[in-house]
């Protein structure tokens, strides 16, 4: 019956590719993903430079950045962006587009939710995305509800699923669905995924979410070159939201390209040269010092589905480029 669906999205998808889907939205997370980098020490000129792009190319959703407790990050070693306070917020974008919603991720157990997220009709935020690991579930519904009773439009972003056993992820994908969440994002964190497995994936993730009325989001990471393929894969599946970043600015490898899956849709609201302009002004120039990317190093860590950060420390010492050294050194700790 799986494979069956899944050939009928493809040939109805197929079928109308000169045509768009009015459905299909996409987030930008050039700030939040980007701000892992430099912990999120942005200026504000590069963030209303973002947002100003996010408006010219049509994009529905620019993610700021995290909603992070002042009480476990410092104010000194973070910039405004782990923190997004409102006033940061309306300081930076002061000409607003109504057709841009903004987005703050908030991490489970490192967000104060119950207090630094006001309600809805004090904000200029839309929509607050939840991240959570699979031991946090039962944390991530409280916060999914304390957001949905403000009034905001909310996601889940599962991380590392590529690690979580089968029964465990059905079961947290049925409470997932069976909370007041709107969509529920499949979330290639280490870059691991391959398209079979995207696909897998995909259909596990419809077969809960369908029978409660859930959306299905797509984030990806580039560790294995297959950001946007993978994307566009979810795209294929019926996918209702999907994420890129500037110039793939994100953590480590990177993430799909907002300007690649621009350019892929057929949507003539959304426009790439806005995002050209702004890749090549503001995002390309930090490129020296964050190091992002693909790189050999984080396509090691992908293909052992290993978290990336030993490949952004490796990066980081005079050993850099010893690509044999590394692969040994993550070889060892398994």
């Amino acid at each position: 019956m799986a494979k069956i669906l899944e050939t009928e999205m493809a040939e109805t998808f197929a079928g109308k590719w000169l045509t768009f889907r009015p459905d299909l939205k996409v987030l930008d997370c050039t700030l939040r993903d980007g701000g892992l980098m430099n912990n999120h020490r942005f200026s504000d000129e590069i963030v209303a430079a973002v947002y100003n792009a996010c408006s010219a190319g049509g994009i529905d959703y620019m993610e700021v950045g995290y909603k992070a407790s002042n009480r476990l990050y410092s104010l000194d070693e973070f910039g405004s962006w782990k923190f997004c306070a409102e006033d940061d917020i309306r300081r930076v974008i002061v000409e607003r587009d109504a057709s841009v919603k903004l987005a703050v991720m908030a991490d489970t157990e490192r967000t104060d939710y119950q207090t630094d997220i006001c309600p809805k009709e004090q904000s200029i935020i839309s929509m607050i995305r939840i991240a959570a690991y699979i031991h946090q579930i039962p944390a991530a519904i409280d916060m999914i509800q304390d957001a949905h009773d403000k009034g905001y439009e909310t996601t889940i972003n599962l991380m590392a699923v590529s690690t979580v056993p089968d029964p465990e992820l059905d079961e947290a994908l049925e409470l997932l669905a069976k909370s007041p969440v709107d969509i529920i994002y499949l979330v290639d964190s280490f870059g691991s995924l391959y398209s079979e497995q995207v696909r897998y994936l995909l259909q596990k993730y419809f077969h809960h979410a369908q029978a409660y009325g859930k959306k299905i989001g797509m984030h990806a990471h580039n560790n294995q070159e297959l950001a946007f393929a993978n994307t566009i894969d979810a795209i294929i599946m019926g996918a209702t939201i999907v994420d890129g970043s500037m110039g793939g600015l994100g953590r480590g490898a990177g993430n799909c390209r907002t300007e690649s899956l621009l350019s892929f849709l057929h949507n003539p609201k959304y426009k790439i040269r806005p995002v050209l302009q702004c890749v090549a002004e503001h995002i390309e120039p930090l490129r020296h010092d964050l190091l992002w990317g693909f790189d050999i190093p984080y396509m090691l860590t992908g293909v052992l589905n290993r978290h990336p950060r030993v490949a952004i420390e490796y990066n980081q010492t005079a050993d850099r480029g010893n690509y044999v050294k590394f692969f040994n050194q993550i070889i060892e700790t398994d």
